[in-house]
């Protein structure tokens, strides 16, 4: 005999709580268990009212509250702690039950984990979650992997709490094993370059422009009105609008220029260069924040000589934001173009036949990145014919005429950066990808010939298959590899 509860939540702290609060809102029973058993009998003093809940306080207890197949939600921090939890709850549940991380693992954990799992029976299921705290209470984008079956079981659930965008939930099952970590990883990892983006975009309009904090707010809230509508963009304005109370200055002005990060936009870049896939966009938003933080560094090299930046008529300025919005856009859509590319990647090296427009359609609500373009993304990737998606975004139709429309801006905006010595590496890195991708040849013919001339590394020819190597120390003649 099982217990009456639907779910349990171990690891209260405050996504683990919000993520039991609504379910509870949502007409689940819900088992609660805490390392400190303090942490639950607050959940139960402060939220008792959300709906059902079961405290325990012992894991036995716990276990034996949950109706069969029992499904755990493990919401503690990622690495050694998840597995501790998992140590202690796996030998007292049975075949068919569910372990579910909610927590920001690395997928490569996760699949060993979810292997030693399947052995002993048991459903392992690494669930990405995004949205943060308030996410979590009122409704986030689920990305679970894990196998077909746990899905049956736990997808209901996770449906039911999910945000919702023209009645779909922002929910589906990603895929075998690591698949739903792996896409929650790249996810962050976008999320990195969009945020690098849109600050690049605040400083051009305040280093070049001129505008005060409050005017690039105006104009971030306009820009949210249109194709660029994103919750990103949303809270951009709102913070650039915040006056500091005990100053009286700027919000941004009294916030230390040091971006931190917890690690999932640089596992996003490791990936991507063990599965050969080139994600610049985001590998510079991972570097800024990096840069950003060598305050030592930094400070030694305030010195550096640079350009003198002009005052810009008004008129100017007004039409540098219109074209700043422009480089914007473009920009953010290599962004999510490199990250499909790696979630397609992964997909193929792993075996996890995700669906790209799937995973547009969850990403439309709850998430950080959650933006109108997602819409376009998922009409992209859409449709049952594979064959006929395009290999990347850029490819696409209606954004590649969205990056011819802006092409001319784009560059003035790059160019205007570099010859007023603002940094804006995340808009250039876009740019030179979009050229890469479209030039007829590469200097990368030129790098492959001298890695055969030092190396012996060999080369192919445009004329006539086959690898070939010069005798470069000898009389330069070509032989055949």
């Amino acid at each position: 005999m099982g217990g009456r509860a639907d779910i349990g939540v171990t690891g209260l702290a405050v996504m683990g709580r919000n993520l039991a609060r609504n379910l509870a809102r949502h007409g689940h029973t819900v088992a609660l268990h805490n390392r400190t058993a303090e942490r639950t009998r607050r959940l139960i003093e402060e939220y008792g009212r959300d709906g059902a809940f079961v405290p325990a306080e012992r894991p036995e207890e716990f276990v034996a509250a949950l109706r069969r197949p029992r499904k755990i939600m493990i919401m503690v921090t990622a690495g050694p702690p998840t597995d501790a939890v998992i140590d202690a709850f796996a030998p007292l549940l049975d075949p068919g039950d569910l372990l579910v991380d909610g927590g920001n693992a690395h997928f490569h954990d996760t699949r060993r984990r979810e292997a030693a799992l399947r052995e002993r029976g048991l459903h392992f299921v690494g669930c990405g979650i995004s949205g943060g705290e308030e996410g979590a209470l009122h409704g986030p984008s689920i990305m679970p992997g894990g196998s077909a079956e746990s899905y049956r079981e736990l997808g209901p659930l996770l449906e039911s709490i999910a945000a919702r965008v023209d009645g779909e939930p922002c929910c589906t099952h990603i895929g075998p094993d690591g698949a739903g970590h792996f896409v929650k990883m790249v996810h962050n990892g976008i999320e990195y370059a969009d945020m690098q983006l849109i600050a690049e975009a605040y400083d051009l309009l305040r280093k070049v422009a001129g505008y005060p904090p409050e005017r690039v707010a105006e104009t971030f809230a306009a820009w949210n009105r249109g194709r660029l509508d994103s919750y990103l963009i949303e809270i951009t304005a709102e913070v650039l609008r915040h006056t500091d109370a005990a100053t009286g200055r700027p919000f941004v002005d009294v916030v230390a220029d040091r971006a931190e990060q917890k690690g999932t936009g640089r596992w996003t870049v490791q990936s991507a260069l063990d599965l050969g896939v080139p994600v610049s966009g985001i590998a510079e938003a991972v570097f800024a924040r990096s840069l950003s933080g060598h305050t030592t560094l930094r400070e030694a090299s305030r010195d550096l000589p640079g350009p003198v930046r002009p005052e810009l008529h008004p008129d100017d300025a007004h039409r540098f934001a219109d074209q700043v919005e422009q480089a914007l856009y473009a920009s953010k859509i290599v962004a999510y173009a490199q990250g499909w590319d790696q979630i397609r990647a992964g997909s193929d090296a792993y075996g996890w036949d995700i669906d790209p427009a799937a995973v547009a359609t969850i990403w439309r609500g709850g998430c950080i990145i959650r933006a109108r373009f997602l819409d376009d993304i998922r009409k992209a990737y859409g449709g049952a014919d594979r064959a006929g998606r395009p290999a990347t975004l850029l490819a696409d139709e209606g954004f590649r005429t969205a990056l011819a429309d802006a092409q001319r801006d784009w560059r003035h905006v790059v160019g205007t950066a570099a010859e007023l010595g603002v940094p804006a590496p995340g808009s250039a890195a876009a740019l030179a990808y979009y050229d890469a991708l479209r030039a007829e040849r590469l200097p990368a013919a030129l790098i492959q010939a001298q890695r055969d001339y030092f190396g012996a590394h060999t080369y192919r020819r445009t004329d006539r298959p086959g690898t070939f190597h010069t005798l470069w120390g000898e009389d330069r003649t070509e032989r055949p590899a």
